[in-house]
């Protein structure tokens, strides 16, 4: 069934590449990235491969419109840990254009301004598939999914049913949380093959999340 479902993802982007032979396919991974792991690396390069995409960009938030809103390092510093993370991966990118914005990132305004920057480009935005409960929340939601392709990554325990388009794609299961890693970090424990070797470097180096409450 796995190898059905993949085949018949594979053959869509075929026919879309072949039908608009003069766009470009591209993804976007948004998060904090607060750290970047590899959960997050993981999910972006089988999702780029897997639909053939030109690119993958790992965007970071500049403020995430959460109810519950939640203190992330400078940014600074989660970019500087995002070019570190991709670096030896050619089908990554990162993509600035909320923390160019400022202020609260919402999907919607920041796909509204790459659709229009980039009009030849087609947008995969993915997204977990623990998110797709809460699609019906995001602001302008109705106009958001004319503007991307929503990519669902598979989940354990959560249902692939919606009333939106979405294109699933099955992953690796890695149960790594930012949330878990900051916390570890601060209580001294190993998160050693969690994160990408230079990050956790960098993160040692510069001293961050020492104070994690």
């Amino acid at each position: 069934m796995k190898q059905q479902v993949m085949s018949n993802v594979q053959t869509f982007v075929e026919v879309e590449k072949q039908t608009n032979s003069k766009r470009k396919q591209v993804g976007i991974l948004g998060g904090t990235f607060n750290p970047v792991h590899m959960a997050h690396l993981i999910m972006a390069d089988q999702v780029g491969t897997s639909l053939g995409l030109e690119k993958v960009y790992l965007m970071p938030s500049n403020e995430p419109p959460h109810v519950d809103h939640k203190e992330t390092i400078d940014a600074t510093h989660r970019l500087k840990m995002l070019e570190l993370a991709i670096e030896d991966n050619p089908l990554l990118a990162i993509e600035k254009n909320e923390l160019e914005r400022e202020g609260k990132s919402y999907t919607y305004e920041t796909m509204k301004v790459l659709t229009e920057k980039y009009p030849d480009t087609d947008f995969y935005f993915i997204i977990g598939g623990d998110m797709v409960d809460y699609l019906p929340t995001w602001y302008k939601i109705d106009e958001l999914t004319q503007l991307v392709q929503f990519v669902g990554v598979k989940r354990p325990g959560f249902s692939t049913e919606s009333s939106y388009p979405i294109i699933w794609i099955d992953v690796p299961d890695m149960n790594i949380s930012s949330t878990d890693l900051r916390k570890k970090i601060t209580q001294g424990c190993s998160v050693n093959y969690l994160l990408p070797k230079n990050v956790l470097h960098y993160i040692q180096e510069k001293g961050l999340y020492l104070d994690e409450k």
